[in-house]
């Protein structure tokens, strides 16, 4: 059994956020019901690449789950939505302010069927305030919200990061979220409405970043690969390619200077704590690259291994899911078919599910609708469901 078996989510909500969001629950035991219109999520059509007509984007954040095909205009659908309302304990939207109230499918409508019901609302910026009525996309927070003034050369432009971060983290604390209201109802027994924002996660993952602002009133510089406030802790050529070094701590930093054969460095003035190292940035920089470039990377990496230094090659992504770390941890299997990444939530009594493929758009209409007490017939030839 999963840790969230007995569970019903009822996922209306699509793209990748809430997506991201109901997989997380799915992946841990709960009966996700994917509700999509006819056309289905817009991530079904983002592509190539596709395999066998399912694109690789949808696959990604909709495995474990069952499709539904629904009208939610068509009066014909109400029956049916309102008897999955019943049942459920979570329903997960992440349509624009006040799309799910004109669907019927607001939060005070759906409380009024099931007041138990823990009801999330992911957007943009909130369900209230100045930003309630934008749409939101994860670049554009990005952009809005301070990555990308962080992100890139340090000489460069700013640059988004190179994966959606705030519609996955959002995705997250949406989660985060959930079990926290579920956990709360087993104590009053009451429902509640959960409001998370790809703004405010986004702001909120500026951590340091943001403290350090908050504490000098200065804006952040970019440092491309290198870091603000912990040196050396950042990327260097060797002879043939590049890898990353971090050493974050001071007892780190004495074991690199005796794995390079440079003991003098540990009392250098310049150098001797990671304050001095941050003022004198360029000159331990400048001493390290001139070290580096003599010898190849795979040198350079097996000393750091023996020496206990984190380091690492810059892999690519084909790489890094061939890692010998990802093959032995199980993070890519096959489910139906469809090559998946799979879940980092590792439960040693109640593991990830690994059951259901990513569905085809109204796979699971029917099954759906008899275990609602509804003939699935006689819904399709109403319109009401595909």
């Amino acid at each position: 059994m999963g840790a969230l078996s007995g569970i019903t989510v009822l996922e209306l909500s699509r793209v990748l956020a809430g997506p991201w969001c109901g997989m997380t629950l799915a992946d841990l035991g709960a009966d996700v019901i994917k509700l999509e219109s006819f056309d289905g999520d817009d991530t079904r059509g983002l592509g190539p690449p596709f395999l066998d007509g399912m694109s690789a984007y949808f696959a990604c954040c909709n495995r474990n789950k069952r499709s539904l095909a629904i009208d939610l205009r068509s009066p014909a659908a109400r029956p049916l939505l309102e008897a999955l309302v019943r049942d459920a304990d979570v329903i997960v939207e992440n349509y624009r302010t006040g799309g799910a109230e004109s669907l019927g499918v607001g939060y005070e409508a759906m409380a009024a069927i099931n007041p138990r019901l823990v009801y999330c609302s992911i957007s943009g910026y909130g369900r209230d305030g100045p930003g309630a009525m934008r749409p939101g996309y994860d670049y554009v927070v990005q952009a809005e919200a301070g990555l990308m003034s962080i992100t890139g050369p340090a000489e460069g432009e700013a640059s988004k990061v190179g994966v959606a971060v705030a519609d996955l983290a959002t995705g997250q604390n949406a989660a985060t979220a959930i079990l926290a209201a579920l956990l709360q109802r087993q104590r009053d027994g009451r429902g509640q409405r959960i409001d998370v924002s790809l703004f405010d996660t986004q702001l909120s993952l500026l951590a340091n970043v943001a403290g350090n602002a908050l504490f000098t009133g200065v804006d952040a510089p970019r440092y491309g690969n290198a870091h603000p406030s912990i040196v050396p802790y950042q990327a260097f050529a060797a002879s043939d390619q590049s890898f990353v070094l971090a050493v974050a701590s001071e007892k780190l930093w004495t074991q690199l200077c005796h794995a390079l054969g440079q003991p003098g460095w540990v009392q250098d003035e310049r150098w001797h704590n990671n304050a001095a190292r941050v003022r004198n940035r360029e000159s331990i920089r400048q001493a390290l690259a001139d070290l580096f470039k003599a010898e190849p990377a795979a040198h350079w990496l097996a000393l750091f291994d023996r020496a206990g230094i984190p380091a690492a090659p810059i892999n690519s992504v084909c790489r890094a899911l061939d890692h010998p770390v990802a093959h032995a941890r199980g993070m890519r299997y096959e489910l139906g078919g469809i090559p998946m990444v799979g879940s980092p939530i590792r439960l040693s009594g109640s593991p990830a599910r690994r059951e259901l493929p990513p569905p085809r758009l109204g796979e699971h209409s029917d099954a759906i609708a008899r275990a609602a007490g509804l003939q699935p017939d006689d819904l399709r030839a109403a319109g009401a469901i595909r």
